[in-house]
């Protein structure tokens, strides 16, 4: 067994890989970036190395300055995570030139199954069924127009070297298809520094199962059943559950037996997914994934046994745990990614700081994931996932009430998040039945996503209701230093001279940038509040519960919620829902409309990677002018409007913060 493992990867990951390695007496080096120097993986860890700075590419993606960390550190072994350099087969070879054990499998299966093209050849010839498609190393536009044209639109674009939604396309029209392989070569050559590509027939109704497998260096390879990862947005998986709903038997050992043959045919060893499309229980090989997958937890679940740790003692030497036939399924379980990220603008991911983070108490049937605390600040230099929710029952309806208490447990301020997107997800009655494919979250976007409203009585009565406790408590504050502490103008009861006992406050939604502001009046009673709604007038009032918590009394009904301020800015958080309420000023509110125009901002911090205009030139509404990389992902900055570029404010190659503007438009006359 290692004495010491270092685990090249950082975030919720990392701090997975720690818990297991702790649990059998293993020390452990975190390695981290500049920015990192204070996260929770680093904490959790017997000890940390810096290794670089920021950006993942002078960090994380930088083996040499890992494996120095590891030289240093004493490690005997390294664990990749997922990720970075998980399925890097020259840092593979560069930890056994040095004599530290790569824990994954060898080099030359990384090597066969990271080139998504060379894999789907191995796999045909070993007997398992592919998508048809073009899978050659000619990569120039000619060829792979001619192959698309062969196969038939709806046709996607993938990136041969990775995963994860990044470089992946889906083309419908041949007019489409050129920009479609610049944008995906574009974004391969940023995620995995290799811009080649791969052609599939588009298939309309699929579902994506993935079947784990393990292999010891002995010869023996066994299958831990089949995941269903087909609720995708951006073709990146946000819920996944195990084992997959209206499995036959048939079909699951078929699978079982397909992924065992690829793993075989690469003289697999460790931890490894093969990933099928399946539509209408035919199923088509799409690729293998070397390494842990973010979703493991769910296989976990159901089978009771500890999948990093296995890793660790294949590695080490050790002969599979367990056989197949000692293998079982018990329950159901599901995952739902929380994620920094606002489903009604496309999931466009987001960054900010942590100033609000509750998640749900981890038990037998709760289980909780996660690389940050309180505090912590979503970065646009790494992935925007903030914690996986898993959850274990006895069948797939008890799961799924499992996963809705959670995520209605789930608290987060601070940043925009998914989590009332994946609420609405788990309680919507088609996935409750079952019927999911990877097209389910278009679908049903109008009911996933719904259109922004007005905020409601109960929300508007928390944050007025917060602000008052919070001027409460500061008059309180003043009277105390003043000399005077019964004075009538320390108190909070709207007592005026000679006038009517009430306050008005203009609440706005700042998400929505075409709605009106709300206004509330507060008159002060006798006997508490009386405020003015749109739903009319309703007596309120609140107390201070701990911290953020208040509990709120609004004609007669009692509720808790959480209400986080930063300035004028109010977070409610209640009910399992987050509303963002910001009180307006207004005289800059005013000034603000008074300086408004056609001024295109960053939506998010990131690099111009292209212009798709140049001053000057005549612009539609929808047009594409400035082409964003962000969180390494494309994000197209579109024409709102009909207008004249006027001036384009950065160069392709710049980087921009939040809010940066990046195009002027002007009205187009005549």
């Amino acid at each position: 067994m290692f004495r010491k493992i270092l685990i090249a990867n950082r975030g919720e990951i990392a701090c997975r890989v720690i818990r297991s390695a702790k649990k059998l007496g293993i020390a452990t080096v975190a390695v981290y970036s500049a920015v990192d120097r204070g996260a929770l993986h680093v904490e959790m860890a017997d000890e940390a190395q810096l290794i670089g700075m920021a950006p993942a590419r002078e960090s994380y993606l930088k083996s040499e300055a890992i494996l120095a960390a590891a030289r240093r550190a004493g490690a005997d072994a390294i664990h990749p995570g997922y990720g970075f350099l998980s399925e890097n087969a020259a840092f593979a070879e560069d930890c056994a030139a040095l004599g530290i054990r790569f824990i994954g499998p060898p080099p030359n299966a990384i090597r066969a199954m990271g080139g998504k093209s060379a894999a789907k050849a191995m796999m045909e010839r070993a007997g398992v069924p592919v998508v048809p498609g073009y899978h050659g190393d000619a990569q120039d536009l000619a060829t792979l127009t001619a192959a698309a044209e062969r196969v038939g639109y709806p046709v996607l674009i993938k990136a041969s070297a990775g995963g994860g939604g990044k470089g992946m396309r889906v083309v419908e029209t041949a007019p489409a298809l050129e920009e479609a392989i610049a944008s995906a070569k574009r974004e391969s050559k940023s995620a995995f520094g290799d811009d080649r590509v791969l052609i599939e027939k588009y298939l309309t109704r699929p579902r994506h199962i993935e079947v784990q497998i393990f292999a010891d260096r002995y010869g023996n390879v066994v299958h831990l059943f089949e995941r269903d990862c087909s609720m995708q947005r951006r073709h990146q998986k946000v819920i996944e559950e195990a084992p997959a709903p209206g499995m036959t038997k048939t079909l699951r050992f078929a699978m079982g037996d397909a992924a065992i043959a690829a793993a075989r045919a690469v003289g697999y060893e460790g931890a490894g997914t093969v990933e099928f499309i399946v539509e209408n229980d035919v199923f088509y090989f799409m690729e293998m994934n070397t390494r842990l997958q973010v979703e493991h937890p769910v296989t976990e679940m159901i089978t009771g046994l500890d999948l990093v740790e296995w890793q660790i003692r294949v590695a080490s030497g050790e002969s599979l745990p367990q056989a197949q036939k000692n293998i079982n399924v018990e329950g159901h379980a599901i995952e739902a990614r929380l994620y920094a990220e606002d489903p009604a603008r496309d999931f466009l991911p987001q960054t900010g700081r942590l100033v609000h983070l509750r998640l749900p108490e981890e038990s037998g049937n709760v289980r909780v994931d996660t690389g940050v605390r309180q505090g912590d600040t979503v970065s646009i230099h790494y992935d925007p996932m903030i914690a996986k929710l898993i959850v274990w029952d006895t069948d797939r309806a008890a799961a799924l009430r499992r996963m809705q208490g959670a995520l209605a447990q789930t608290e987060i301020a601070g940043v925009v998040t998914n989590v009332g997107f994946l609420a609405k997800l788990v309680g919507h009655w088609a996935f409750a039945g079952g019927d999911v494919d990877t097209g389910f979250i278009a679908r049903y976007r109008h009911d996933l996503v719904a259109a922004r409203t007005r905020p409601d009585d109960r929300v508007l009565a928390c944050a007025t209701m917060a602000l008052l406790l919070d001027l409460e408590t500061e008059r309180a504050a003043l009277a105390e230093q003043s000399g005077d502490r019964w004075s009538p103008w320390s108190r909070l009861t709207g007592w005026r001279l000679n006038d009517d006992a009430f306050h008005m406050l203009r609440w706005r939604d700042p998400g929505d940038s075409h709605g009106d502001a709300t206004d509330v009046t507060v008159h002060f009673t006798r006997d508490g509040v009386v405020l003015d709604l749109p739903g009319g007038a309703m007596a309120a009032r609140a107390s201070r519960i701990d911290g953020d918590r208040i509990a709120i009394d609004l004609a007669g009904a009692r509720a808790e919620a959480v209400v986080v301020r930063r300035g004028g800015e109010f977070t409610i958080l209640e009910q399992g829902r987050a509303h963002v309420l910001v009180l307006v000023d207004p005289l800059a509110d005013a000034a603000q409309a008074e300086a408004g125009g056609g001024h295109l901002r960053a939506p998010m911090p990131g690099k111009i990677v292209a212009l798709r205009v140049k001053a000057g030139d005549a612009v539609t509404r929808g047009q594409p002018l400035v082409i964003l990389e962000a969180m390494k992902m494309e994000h197209t900055i579109v024409a709102p409007a009909d207008g004249i570029v006027a001036e384009l404010r950065y160069a392709a190659g710049d980087q921009v913060d939040e809010g940066a503007e990046l195009v002027v438009l002007e009205e187009r006359k005549g």
